[in-house]
Parts: C-alpha cells; structure tokens; sequence
C-alpha cells in the first residue's frame, strides 16, 4: 500500500512540471518597423583607387534604387577614365602611353567627382568624389635639364641667365642646390624647377695672373625629390678678360676735359699773340705813310719856283729815309710771334679734328682705347712742340667769345695759307 502511494506522489510530481514548463509564454518585446529605403545613395563607392602602370580597372557601381531610371556622370576626370553613364560601370586602362606624353602622372592624386541623377527628378541626385592615384614599379630618375649648353664663353661685364628646366620621372624634383668652385656675387640663386639663374661676371672677375686671360667657372646644380634621390647638372663658364668701359669712358671724358681747357689757353695765347701782332702792324703802316708822304712833299716842293720851298723839297726826302731806321728801332717785325700765332692756330684745328674724329659711338664703343690712345698721343705731340709757348691761363673772355674771335673771317683770311 505504502509502494502505491509513493509512486502516485511521483508521477504527480512528474505531471504537475511538465505542464509548468509546457505553458507557452505571451512575447511582450515591441514589434519595430523598418521604414522604407527612399533616399538615393550610392552603395559600394570606394574612395581611393590605386592603379599599376599597365593594368585595368573594372568596377560596377551600385544604388539602391533601380538603375534604368538614373544616368551616372564624372567630372574633372583623369585622360582615360569612363563611365557608363546607364549601368555604373567605372573602366580604365592605364596605358604607358599616357604617362610618357606627360598626360598622366605618377604618385599624383587626381580627385575625381562623380555623382548620379535620376532621368525625371533632377533634384533626386548624388554628388560625390574618390580619388585615384597610379603608380609604376620601373624606376624612372626625374633629371634637370639647364636651358645652355655644358659650356658657355662670355666677357666681363655680360649677363649670363638661363633656366634649369627639369624632366620629371617617378618622382619629380622637389628641391635644387646650387655650387660653384668659385665665390660668387650679385647671381640669382635657383632652388625649384624652371628658375632663372642669372649671373654678371664684374670686370676685375679674371686678373692678370690668368693664363690666356681667361677664368674658368663652374656651375653645380643638384635635385633632389621628396626620396633623397640626387640628379646633377654641370654648367661650365668660360670668362673672358673685357675692357671695364665704365672706367674707361670716364677716362675717356677726362681725358677729352683736358683737351678743351687746352685748347681755351692755346686760343687765349694765340689773342694776345694776334693783338702784338695787329698793334705792331699799325704802327709800322703808320711810319710807312708818314715817310711816303714826306718824300712825296720834297719831290712836290723840289719843283716849286719858290726858292726857299725849293730848299725844304730837298730836305724832306732824307727826313723820309731817316724815319726808316727810327720805324725798326721803335716797332720791329714780330716775325717770331707771327710764325708762333701760325702754329698755335695749326695745333688748336688740329686738336679740334681729332675730337671730333674720335667721339665715341655708342655705349661700347669697339674702338674706344683707340681713340684714347690716339688722343693722347696726339695731345703729347703738340705739348712738346709749343713747350716754349707762354700760355696765358687767365682770360676774361668766355670760350664762346674765344671761338667766336678764332674762328672770325678776319682771322681765317690772315692766317689762312696763300697759293705761291
């Protein structure tokens, strides 16, 4: 009896869990619903694209909405870049083409734009970017490339300027450095690709001690891109030995000063020389017609019938005579000084021929230390010649009123040379 009870409490016991634990349990969680995707957007843009040298892209892009009523488009887009406008599909082919005509860079990153727009609402679009950048694993050195030649042949005082142009390969030259073997001043120094440099050897640049009167510079330029990755360029300047025309010119001016103010003494001796000259001139004019009119009295009164007018007509004639030798005494010839006044006259034409034919011609006068040397040799030659020649260094008289008494048609006549 006992056995019986017992094993009815167990199965009750079995009964009662088993429907504990088959009792279904009410889901209280909220039920969410997800609201509908409306606004266009793109799915799987990848922002950055990376491309070998060579190789293609083929990549289909996506919306979230049906394709067939929307048109895709780019922008800003590099050369060999396409986009199928009705299906999204973005291509390339980066052909080696492309980057030896220089239309495609290296390791450049070209943003392009991209968007898509549906064919009836065009307020319904999507404008956005991704980037694509190419790269290529042959090595090709980027160089610099001077606008001259290796060698260059210029005189003191030029100007030497050209530009250091660079030919990009992988990398392209960041930076430039520039050396010479030689301390250099006054030169436009170069640091990126296409600066000009420019340089004016001065005219002390090559001494005397040169050989061949020349001085050989060279010019180190160095790029370096962003790799450290060096390129160098030499450009070799041969200098030559040049007149300074600035000095000499001002040489040549002082020079040609010294002229004019010898000239001014020489016309202001060669005045006083024609006054003594002309004063002497008068009074011997005057004793020449005082005894030609006293012999003419006595050959007059010699004829007379008066006898006492007879006697003063022989005397005259011999006062006449007499007045000769007082004429030589009192104003004497100054052949000397007419002979002096000739050759002042002749120095001064011919210092004034040679001025004006050796001025200068232009700034840079090819001939210059010519026509120097010239005038003074010729200046030297007529120094010594009227060494003994008083010059008189104070005047009065302007240098206008000087060559207006020299060159006065009563001086030409006088000393101008007379046909025998």
């Amino acid at each position: 009896m006992k056995k019986t009870t017992w094993l009815i409490f167990v199965w009750l016991c079995l009964f009662c869990t088993y429907k504990s634990f088959s009792q279904v349990i009410p889901d209280t969680t909220p039920v969410v619903v997800q609201p509908a995707d409306t606004v266009l957007r793109i799915k799987n843009l990848n922002p950055y694209f990376t491309l070998h040298v060579d190789s293609a892209l083929v990549y289909q892009l996506e919306i979230n909405k049906d394709q067939s009523k929307y048109y895709w488009y780019l922008k800003n887009s590099p050369v060999g870049l396409r986009l199928n406008k009705d299906n999204g599909l973005l291509s390339f082919k980066a052909d080696k083409n492309y980057f030896l005509s220089g239309k495609l860079k290296y390791d450049f990153q070209y943003k392009v734009l991209i968007g898509v727009q549906n064919l009836n609402n065009p307020e319904e679009r999507v404008d956005t970017s991704f980037i694509i950048v190419f790269y290529n694993t042959d090595i090709v050195v980027s160089k610099l490339k001077p606008s001259v030649s290796s060698a260059l042949t210029v005189d003191e005082g030029d100007t030497v300027a050209f530009k250091l142009q660079c030919e990009d390969g992988n990398f392209p030259i960041e930076n430039i450095t520039f050396f010479a073997n030689m301390p250099l001043k006054n030169y436009t120094p170069v640091s990126h690709c296409n600066d000009e440099f420019s340089w004016s050897p001065p005219y002390d640049f090559v001494k005397e001690t040169d050989s061949g009167k020349v001085k050989i510079l060279n010019l180190v330029f160095v790029g370096t891109n962003k790799f450290l990755v060096r390129d160098t360029a030499v450009v070799k300047i041969i200098v030559r030995d040049a007149l300074n025309y600035p000095l000499v010119v001002q040489e040549y001016n002082a020079l040609k000063k010294n002229i004019n103010t010898y000239i001014l003494q020489l016309k202001y001796t060669f005045l006083q020389l024609d006054k003594k000259i002309k004063k002497v001139k008068n009074t011997r004019t005057s004793f020449d017609i005082t005894g030609s009119a006293t012999a003419l009295t006595g050959s007059i009164l010699a004829s007379s019938a008066d006898n006492n007018s007879q006697k003063v007509g022989k005397v005259l004639p011999s006062v006449g005579v007499s007045l000769v030798p007082i004429k030589e005494a009192v104003s004497p010839q100054k052949i000397y000084d007419q002979n002096q006044a000739s050759l002042i006259r002749g120095s001064i034409k011919r210092l004034e021929y040679m001025m004006n034919d050796n001025m200068l011609v232009g700034e840079k006068d090819p001939d210059l230390t010519k026509k120097m040397n010239k005038l003074k040799e010729e200046l030297k030659q007529i120094q010594v010649q009227l060494i003994d020649v008083p010059l008189e260094l104070a005047s009065n008289m302007t240098p206008e009123e000087l060559d207006a008494y020299f060159n006065s048609p009563r001086v030409n006549k006088k000393y101008r040379l007379k046909k025998k």
